[in-house]
């Protein structure tokens, strides 16, 4: 490893992002108008990845794509899911009312996840669909409809073969009890179909989990219900990577670097999952996804491409055509990939007894990670345009929170940048808007969350505003008005 060679774990950017993050005025510019740190989303990103989803889907299928609100509590995504004639997904009461006051009819909202006696009253007079969860859920939906609903509900399975236990879902070795109370009480549920949610990329799960669901709404069919539906879930994959041959000699390098060979490269002792016997390195890393290298599209088209073997060879697409069945899909990581970043301020930089440089920035670990897991991208450097900067060369870094705990480090892999940072530089982490933005946000020691903002695309710059005051007419705009500037 040399000083000219760093290694890289250089992230996809989407075009329109990388535009804005070009702009050495718009940044910065938001930051001033806002201040830091800022979370930035993209709703004209979100459309295009929207789009790719309903090109693949576009085969004279009957579908229905259900926006998980869960992945990011943004307004703007929201608003433009709504726009788009899209339904959602919401995962609380909170959720369901975002989507109302969004303009989402019950017909276009499903409520997904364990919902709890109190959300399941506050449903049952809806009319929005009710994905069940498990036999206690169905069962007391039915006492609470009483003689006055119709419940539309969705029943989640779960424990097809060859996939690892999962807590949510009914076990099929339970679906006796299922078919048991949907027919008692067909004059309270309206059973729309079966659905279930596999967080693999491995295609051949999904495959069997179809293959399943198929099978039992045959026998549906012939227990007298008319189930319509068959709900895929979501865990369509995003791509963090632009290069994939740098991430694995990035990762090979960590890994030669816990063994006391080359340029040491993790903070603190941390060893990422992996663990050290006998010389080498062994195990599994605790990363997010950031390998994979299949996008949510790609994922989609190949599972209805693919053959089913009970099917006689038809492709799960054909078999769903033919059978009027309308295929529902939860994609939320899929919809905002690309579609979101977060931006901080450099607060000092130092170094620590052992010469290693700790750049301190005004957020903290828990604004930008997933459930706390290490993220494997590289942060970008955007030099305050108010400062001179001297050619230092490459350098490698930890980034450090604003907590007073040890365990705030932001990345606890070393990061390299083209130069020495300086206070008053802004720091971009790319691809957040995935549960990044708010699935660990706290306010330990009385920091504010950050601000979230949304960024749209004029034929003559971007125009930044706070998120909730986001207008999604904006998005019409956009494209006809040539007066937009800058920050408002």
């Amino acid at each position: 490893m040399t000083a000219s060679a760093p290694p890289r774990l250089p992230a996809k950017i989407d075009p329109l992002v990388r535009a804005f993050l070009a702009d050495p005025a718009a940044a910065e510019a938001a930051l001033t108008e806002f201040g830091s740190p800022a979370h930035l989303v993209f709703p004209q990103v979100f459309a295009e990845n929207l789009a790719r989803l309903r090109s693949v889907l576009e085969r004279g299928l009957r579908y229905r794509i259900c926006y998980a609100n869960k992945v990011n509590q943004s307004r703007a995504f929201v608003r433009a899911a709504e726009r788009a004639g899209i339904a959602i997904d919401v995962a609380s009461a909170a959720e369901l009312a975002g989507a109302v006051r969004a303009g989402f009819e019950p017909a276009r909202i499903e409520v997904t996840g364990p919902k709890g006696a109190e959300f399941l009253r506050d449903l049952i007079a809806t009319g929005v669909t009710v994905n069940v969860d498990n036999v206690w859920e169905l069962r007391r939906i039915a006492e609470l409809a009483g003689e006055h609903a119709k419940v539309p509900v969705l029943v989640r399975l779960s424990g097809f073969a060859g996939t690892p236990v999962s807590r949510f879902g009914v076990p099929l070795a339970q679906v006796d009890e299922v078919f048991e109370v949907l027919c008692a009480q067909r004059g309270r549920i309206q059973f729309r179909g079966f659905a279930f949610h596999i967080d693999s990329g491995e295609p051949g799960e999904r495959l069997r989990a179809v293959e399943a669901c198929l099978e039992l709404t045959e026998r549906a069919y012939l227990e007298g219900l008319c189930p319509g539906v068959l709900d895929i879930g979501g865990g369509f994959r995003q791509v963090f990577t632009d290069d994939a041959d740098a991430f694995d000699a990035y990762v090979l390098a960590l890994r030669e670097s816990l063994l006391g060979r080359g340029e040491p490269m993790a903070w603190g002792g941390n060893t990422f999952g992996f663990h050290l016997d006998g010389g080498a390195v062994h195990g599994t890393p605790v990363f997010h996804k950031y390998a994979n290298t299949v996008p949510a599209d790609r994922m989609l088209a190949d599972l209805l491409d693919a053959g089913l073997e009970a099917q006689g060879g038809r492709t799960f697409a054909q078999v769903a055509a033919e059978n009027l069945l309308e295929v529902w899909l939860e994609p939320g990581k899929a919809l905002v990939d690309h579609a979101g970043i977060t931006l901080a301020r450099v607060e000092f930089v130092k170094e620590t007894a052992d010469g290693s440089v700790l750049v301190n920035l005004d957020l903290s670990r828990d604004t930008v990670t997933p459930a706390d897991q290490e993220v494997m991208v590289d942060p970008l450097l955007l030099p305050n345009p108010a400062h001179a900067h001297g050619d230092s060369g490459p350098i490698g870094v930890f980034l450090a929170g604003r907590l007073c705990l040890e365990r705030d480090l932001i990345t606890n892999h070393k990061v390299w940048f083209p130069r020495r940072p300086q206070s008053g530089d802004v720091i971009a982490f790319p691809n957040t808007a995935a549960y990044h933005m708010d699935l660990s946000a706290a306010r330990a020691s009385m920091h504010p969350l950050p601000v979230k903002l949304a960024v749209v695309r004029g034929p003559s710059g971007f125009r930044v505003c706070r998120d909730e005051e986001f207008d999604v007419a904006d998005l019409d705009r956009a494209s006809a008005d040539s007066q937009w500037h800058g920050v408002r």
